[in-house]
C-alpha cells in the first residue's frame, strides 16, 4: 500500500505542476515519470514499497488506459472526413517503421526500439506503457522509451510554437499538423495554442484519431510478438490487448452521449492521475546506470524519426488539402 500511495502521491503532484505556464506543456504524465526518476534518485525507494509501485505500473495502468477512452468521440472522428484517418494513419505508419528501422540501425534491442517508435509515432507515454506487456519488455526499458518520447514531444512543441509565423498555414491547417505529428495530447494542444480555437480544436481531432489508432496497432504488434516468441505452442497463441480494446469501448459510450459531461471530465481525471501513478512507478524503477547506457541511442533515433514525421506531417497538409 505504501508503495501505491507513493505514486499516488506524486501523481497528484505532478497534475499540479502541469498546471503552471510552461509546465503545462509538458503535462501530467511526462511530469510523474520525471518526479518520480527525481524521487528515486534522491531519497532512494525501499524494497517494502515495490509491490505497491509494480501495482501501480501494471494494474492500475491498465485501468487507466481504459478509461482514457471516454476522451474520445467516434462520433467527431467520422464528421472530420476521411482524409484526418488518412494523415493519422500515414503518419502513423511511416514514423513506426523508420524510427523501428533507425534504432535497430543503432544497434538498440527489439523491445525498446519498438516501444519509442510507437511511442513516437501514436500517443507518446500512453503507447509506450500500452505496446510494453504486449512484447513483455522489461520495466527498464519501458521507463527508458516513455521518457524518450516525452523529452521529444516537449522539444518538438517549443520547436512548433517557434515555427508557427512562418509555416504560412491557416489556423485549421496548423492544428491537423500539430495533432498529426506530435507526441502528447497536451502537446498537441500547446503547440496548436498560437493559431487559436480553430487550430487547437482541429489538433484535438486529428491527434485523438492517432490515439484510436493504437488499438489496431496494438493488435498487430500483439500478433507479431506472438509469432517472435520460441516454440509452436506459444506461436499460436496470439496475445490479445484486453485493455486497448477495453478503451475502445469506453470510447463508444462516450460516443453515445449517454454520460454527462461533467461525469466524462472526472472520469478522464481519473484515467490520466491513474496512468500517471503507473508513469511516477517507471520513474521509481529507472536505474540511471540503465538510462545513460542505454536510453541514448533510442533518443537518437526518435529525434530522427520526428523530424521525418514533421516534414511528412507539414507535405500531407498540403496535399490532403488542410491547407
Amino acid at each position: 500500500m505504501l508503495g501505491i500511495g507513493l505514486t499516488l502521491i506524486l501523481s497528484l503532484l505532478a497534475k499540479g505542476l502541469s498546471l503552471l505556464p510552461f509546465l503545462s506543456i509538458m503535462g501530467q504524465l511526462v511530469l510523474a515519470i520525471i518526479l518520480g526518476m527525481i524521487y528515486k534518485a534522491a531519497v532512494g525507494v525501499p524494497e517494502s514499497m515495490m509491490p505497491g509501485v509494480g501495482f501501480s505500473n501494471k494494474k492500475l495502468l491498465r485501468f487507466g488506459i481504459i478509461l482514457l477512452g471516454m476522451r474520445l468521440n467516434l462520433v467527431d472522428i467520422a464528421h472530420a472526413g476521411p482524409r484526418v484517418v488518412l494523415i493519422a494513419a500515414i503518419n502513423i505508419t511511416v514514423t513506426i517503421f523508420v524510427v523501428y528501422g533507425l534504432a535497430r540501425l543503432f544497434k538498440v534491442d527489439r523491445p525498446l526500439a519498438l516501444l519509442t517508435a510507437c511511442g513516437t509515432a501514436i500517443c507518446g507515454a500512453a503507447a509506450v506503457v500500452a505496446i510494453a506487456p504486449l512484447i513483455k519488455a522489461r520495466e527498464q526499458e519501458t521507463a527508458v522509451g516513455a521518457a524518450t518520447v516525452a523529452i521529444l514531444g516537449t522539444l518538438f512543441t517549443l520547436l512548433y510554437v517557434g515555427l508557427y509565423p512562418f509555416l504560412g498555414l491557416t489556423p485549421s491547417a496548423y492544428g491537423a499538423f500539430a495533432g498529426g505529428t506530435l507526441h502528447e495530447v497536451a502537446h498537441a494542444i500547446a503547440a496548436a495554442a498560437p493559431g487559436g480555437k480553430e487550430a487547437e480544436d482541429m489538433s484535438v481531432i486529428v491527434k485523438l484519431t492517432r490515439v484510436a489508432l493504437l488499438v489496431p496497432v496494438s493488435l498487430c504488434v500483439g500478433y507479431w510478438a506472438s509469432r517472435k516468441q520460441e516454440g509452436t505452442a506459444q506461436k499460436s497463441k496470439i496475445q490479445i490487448p484486453w485493455f486497448v480494446l477495453g478503451f475502445l469501448l469506453m470510447s463508444g459510450v462516450n460516443s453515445l452521449g449517454i454520460i454527462p459531461h461533467a461525469v466524462t471530465a472526472q472520469i478522464i481525471n481519473l484515467a490520466y492521475i491513474l496512468i500517471a501513478m503507473a508513469m511516477a512507478g517507471l520513474g521509481l524503477n529507472v536505474d540511471f546506470a540503465f538510462f545513460r547506457r542505454n536510453g541514448v541511442k533510442p533518443f537518437a533515433a526518435g529525434a530522427l524519426g520526428s523530424v521525418v514525421l514533421a516534414g511528412l506531417g507539414l507535405l500531407l497538409v498540403h496535399v490532403l488539402g488542410f491547407a
